[in-house]
């Protein structure tokens, strides 16, 4: 079990996760915390093999449906969920750190590229494309996490995917992300041997930090 840090509670849901099933919840815990009655979460989970497909999603880019596709508020494009991928979802107050989206973005990529560097794979986000970037062999960039957030009054929803070691011709059904033109990779595919528990352990490492730059505000 993780403890809590800077008084957001930590779940980790063991198995795999159906997604409609935690959309109700995070929706549900989101309208709590925005009606202050619940504490702010952060919830690792993984799905059964399923596309998202975010708000600005384009049909063309759904190449097969060989899995189920979900409707999905956040932000973003088509997107694919399965086992060996750690999907983290926030539901974080903004409007008592800072009511700042773009920050919360740019703090959420910093977290990943840190817990990554963790895992021995230097990674990065990239201006003008979406997710956490990282080179192959050749100096081929891939995409090894992908990021997509919304926010209800104040409240974020939604969040982060980082691969592991799921099946990623999995990714094939879809144009993750609108981007054609790189691949995805994950840590197996790079030969890093680490679990999604062990990933785990190293996002709570960084969460501090990760907070730090959406600090409370003093009166809240």
């Amino acid at each position: 079990m993780l403890a809590e840090v800077d008084g957001v509670e930590w779940q980790v849901s063991a198995g795999l996760t159906d997604y409609d099933e935690a959309v109700r919840i995070m929706e549900d815990r989101a309208a709590a915390i925005a009606e202050g009655r619940a504490r702010e979460l952060i919830w690792l989970v993984e799905h059964p093999p399923l596309y998202t497909a975010g708000t600005s999603a384009d049909p063309a880019e759904l190449i097969d449906r060989r899995f189920p596709v979900h409707p999905s508020g956040r932000g973003g494009r088509y997107t694919y969920h399965g086992p060996g991928q750690r999907v983290v979802y926030l539901m974080l107050d903004l409007g008592t750190r800072g009511r700042d989206v773009r920050g919360f973005v740019h703090a959420l990529e910093d977290w990943v590229i840190a817990a990554l560097a963790d895992a021995g794979v230097p990674a990065r986000a990239v201006d003008g494309r979406v997710g956490i970037w990282t080179d192959l062999a050749g100096g081929v960039e891939a995409k090894i996490g992908a990021i997509g957030v919304r926010v209800r009054r104040w409240v974020t929803m939604h969040g982060l995917s980082v691969n592991i070691a799921p099946d990623l011709s999995h990714f094939g059904g879809i144009v993750p992300c609108g981007l054609p033109d790189y691949p995805v990779t994950s840590l197996k595919a790079l030969g890093k041997d680490a679990t999604v528990a062990q990933f785990d352990a190293w996002l709570q490492m960084r969460s501090e930090a990760f907070l730090a730059r959406l600090p409370r505000k003093k009166n809240s």
